[in-house]
């Protein structure tokens, strides 16, 4: 069955760099970036910060208040994944083939969260990333990340 949606290639100008704002503006409208309204904070040639907002919806413990593990490994997933895009320079179809939070502490209620994803190796299929979750400083994360991304597919043109 072909879908009437445009792919990501398509929205993408030829023969840009990737640009990981753009690309939040586009993808951060769909899927889980869009339900958790990932906003773009910046970005390095090998790295890309993304944020969320706390919200009463995303909450595992009405207690507490603290923010759900599954919100914050979804915002590193996309951090992570667009680090990769940002050192390639392009974007090419990839998907999540390991990633492991391991976590400090929990997010506290009506914290914004903070996610850093680092490229820090690419072979030819594969690319190794590295990051941490915080709430605004950089010096107390709240979880680590690690994990691979396996490229399926050549660049979109």
């Amino acid at each position: 069955m072909a879908s009437d949606k445009p792919q990501l290639g398509s929205l993408i100008p030829s023969n840009t760099a990737f640009d990981p704002a753009l690309v939040n503006k586009l993808m951060g409208k769909f899927g889980h970036g869009g339900f958790l309204d990932m906003e773009y904070v910046g970005h390095g040639e090998d790295w890309v910060e993304l944020a969320i907002d706390w919200r009463a919806d995303l909450v595992a413990d009405t207690e507490t208040g603290i923010l759900a593990s599954a919100a914050v490994i979804s915002l590193m997933d996309n951090a992570t994944s667009m680090s990769i895009w940002t050192k390639l320079g392009e974007f090419r179809p990839q998907v999540t083939m390991d990633l492991r939070l391991d976590y400090l502490r929990p997010s506290p209620a009506g914290a914004r969260v903070y996610g850093r994803g680092i490229c820090y190796h690419l072979t030819q299929s594969i690319g190794f990333v590295r990051g941490f979750a915080h709430n605004g400083d950089i010096d107390d994360p709240l979880a680590h990340a690690s994990g691979t991304f396996i490229r399926v597919g050549d660049r979109i043109a």
